[in-house]
C-alpha cells in the first residue's frame, strides 16, 4: 500500500485528461470487447478521432493508410459503439470498451487476433 502510495506521488497522476500524442500526433487505441474482455482489435487515435470518439461514442481512428478520419464500420455498417475509455497511467495510450454490431476485423473474422505465433509459424486460434 506504502508502495503504492509512493509510486503515485512520484509519478503524479493527473486526475485531468492531458492526452499524452505522439511525436506524430497519435495515441495507441487497444478496442476490447465491453462483454467479453477479449482484444477486437489495435489502432491509432489523433486528436481529431478522439474528440469524434467522444461526441459520438462510436470509435473513430487515424487511418494511416488513408491520412484521413475514420469512423470503424463507416463502409461495413460493423460499427463499434463504446461504452468506455481507459486512460494508461501516462496518458499515451487508450482502452475502448465497445460492443461491436459485426466482426471487428477486416477480413471477417470477430477478432483482428485470430492468430498465435507458434515457433515461426502462424495457427488459428478461436476469439
Amino acid at each position: 500500500m506504502l508502495q503504492q502510495r509512493f509510486a503515485l506521488e512520484f509519478y503524479s497522476v493527473s486526475d485531468q485528461f492531458e492526452p499524452k500524442f505522439d511525436a506524430n500526433g497519435l495515441l495507441t487505441a487497444v478496442v476490447v470487447d465491453a462483454e467479453s474482455k477479449a482484444v477486437l482489435m489495435v489502432a491509432f487515435m489523433d486528436a481529431e478521432a478522439l474528440a469524434a470518439t467522444r461526441s459520438t461514442d462510436f470509435a473513430h481512428f487515424h487511418s494511416r493508410s488513408r491520412e484521413r478520419l475514420w469512423k470503424k464500420g463507416e463502409s461495413s455498417g460493423n460499427v463499434l459503439a463504446v461504452e468506455r475509455i481507459l486512460v494508461d497511467c501516462d496518458q499515451d495510450a487508450l482502452v475502448l470498451e465497445c460492443r461491436p454490431a459485426g466482426p471487428t476485423c477486416h477480413t471477417g473474422a470477430d477478432s483482428c487476433f485470430f492468430r498465435m505465433l507458434d515457433g515461426d509459424a502462424l495457427r488459428s486460434v478461436n476469439t
